[in-house]
């Protein structure tokens, strides 16, 4: 399903992702809660092996890393994409990094209980070499 740019689900999404990069620029879990269904999965397979992990499991870990806000990393964020599959139903493909980690997220989204939130984040990340 294809939706113009000027469709408001477009604004709406756009938000929800602007928090993403803000919450995880700020290893912040409060914001990040606002933008992950309770019920998200996290999964990535770069080194090889499945890692999958559910939000009870994932906050913490961003709790405990230092942010890159902390350690002076300048924003590195892009939004790639945003695809509808229906009314209530979003991928999004964004960009960013974190220290060495540079990432690709497919972010799926779902409209429930009045707002879209992310119900998977599938990712994979590359090592940028230090300058």
């Amino acid at each position: 399903m294809s939706a113009s740019t000027s469709d408001p689900r477009f604004a709406a999404v756009i938000e929800v992702l602007q928090l993403y990069f803000d919450g995880l620029h700020r290893s912040d879990t409060s914001i990040l809660r606002q933008v992950f269904h309770p019920k998200a999965l996290y999964a990535t397979a770069t080194d090889g092996t499945l890692l999958e992990l559910d939000m009870e499991r994932y906050f913490p870990i961003v709790d405990k890393r230092p942010s890159p806000a902390s350690r002076g990393e300048g924003l590195a964020e892009k939004i790639v994409s945003i695809e509808f599959a229906g009314p209530v139903t979003a991928l999004a493909k964004v960009q960013c990094a974190i220290g060495e980690k540079a990432f690709t997220d497919l972010l799926s989204l779902v409209f429930v209980d009045g707002r879209w939130q992310v119900i998977a984040k599938v990712f994979h990340y590359d090592i940028q070499p230090s300058n």
